[in-house]
């Protein structure tokens, strides 16, 4: 094919690169399809399906002659009430159904809150560690990326005295996370208080991503509980993880009913709505009583406790209180770093687990395993990398 150099794309995909999962996973396919048959133990996708009754509503709603055209570019009012209740439920927060926005998935909403707040050249505060598209959306939106530190001698909580040191001007938004991924830190009442102060000093949005409160958590906690937090306050929530239903991409954007009409103004330039019966499967799958969360949990502990053990295998430190979907390590002061060492499990293991490089600079000594996986898997992964430890005599043990 001949060449078309004179084509480039635009400057702020230049500053971006490809998303780490995509890339790599393209690569355990690869290998999958050689034969190699590699256990994956990367990306934070559920392999259970959702509560009962859940994909039938999808299918009897389906089955309908009315149901297929475009919907309400802000969800369906069931949907909407449904997000309103299940908030006042879990985290006893109430909301307007004015107050809440379904999402195609949360991380969509990640681009709609930058495309409503964020000008050329202002700044936002993004973790480190923390979840890439914070960073990658920002640059997307010729942002200005200030990078804030997460330290495990901070617990991985902002350090506040340090921020206060930052030179702030300009600072549209801060992306928070917790539980956090992918350290696993939880969220503190304390914690809360703080952001929301800080943001109203600042004149600063604080956009709180809560994806993993159900998972491995006894109290659920959103950042919307603290009185004030709507004034200043942005919460980001999704079924992905808690209802395991990643795959179905529903999200829900929950603030003021002034920031709600300033992100509806972006997505419904970007989305037509989302498919009624998925809606409407949302709304049963809302209502999954506390119980399904608490033997989901069950289960998620028993990959917990081999996932440790691999972490055990590998000598690397883990703090047993972390909670969420993963479990967040530190690597060996003789490993050369986190990619290093996930190249040669899946190289030579055949086991792919996720390097804390990517996540950010701060997470280059550790790594972190995925619990989307069957306890049978993780106990497999277990031992092909001790076959791997014990017949590999040029690796430190």
């Amino acid at each position: 094919m001949k060449e078309t150099s004179f084509f480039e794309p635009a400057d702020h995909v230049k500053s971006i690169s490809e998303y780490y999962f995509s890339v790599k996973l393209q690569e355990v396919a690869k290998m999958n399809a050689d034969g190699q048959n590699v256990i994956s133990l990367g990306i934070g996708s559920p392999d259970f399906p959702p509560a009962g009754g859940v994909v039938e509503e999808l299918c009897e709603v389906a089955s309908l002659t009315n149901v297929h055209g475009y919907q309400p570019y802000t969800g369906i009012p069931e949907l909407r009430q449904a997000y309103a209740d299940w908030y006042n439920r879990s985290y006893g927060v109430a909301l307007s159904s004015s107050e809440v926005l379904p999402l195609i998935g949360s991380k969509e909403g990640i681009m709609h809150v930058s495309l409503a707040f964020l000008n050329v050249g202002d700044g936002v505060l993004v973790p480190n560690p923390g979840y890439p598209t914070y960073k990658s959306v920002s640059q997307l939106m010729r942002a200005n990326v200030i990078e804030y530190d997460l330290l495990e001698s901070d617990n991985w909580m902002p350090d506040f005295d340090a921020l206060e040191k930052m030179d702030l001007t300009g600072v549209k938004l801060m992306w928070v996370n917790y539980p956090n991924m992918p350290t696993g830190a939880n969220a503190t009442h304390e914690l809360f208080e703080k952001l929301i102060a800080f943001g109203k000093k600042h004149s600063i949005i604080i956009c709180h991503d809560n994806p993993y409160s159900f998972i491995l958590n006894d109290k659920p906690m959103s950042i919307l509980q603290i009185e004030g937090a709507k004034d200043t306050c942005i919460e980001l929530n999704s079924m992905s993880k808690s209802h395991n239903m990643a795959g179905w991409r529903m999200g829900v954007l929950a603030s003021n009913e002034q920031f709600v009409k300033w992100v509806l103004r972006v997505k419904s330039n970007i989305d037509s709505g989302q498919f009624r019966p998925m809606q409407m499967a949302a709304v049963k799958a809302l209502s999954t009583p506390i119980q399904w969360h608490e033997n989901m949990n069950l289960l998620y502990e028993q990959r917990r406790l081999w996932a440790y053990k691999i972490m055990t295998l590998l000598r690397c430190k883990y703090d047993t209180n972390q909670v969420g979907l993963f479990v967040w390590a530190k690597i060996p002061d003789y490993e050369a770093g986190s990619e290093e060492l996930i190249n040669d499990l899946l190289y030579k293991a055949r086991v792919f687990i996720t390097p804390g490089f990517i996540f950010g600079s701060n997470g280059n000594r550790f790594i972190r395993i995925s619990l989307g996986s069957s306890a049978t898997k993780i106990q497999q992964a277990f031992e092909r990398i001790a076959d791997y430890l014990v017949n590999s005599p040029d690796r430190k043990l």
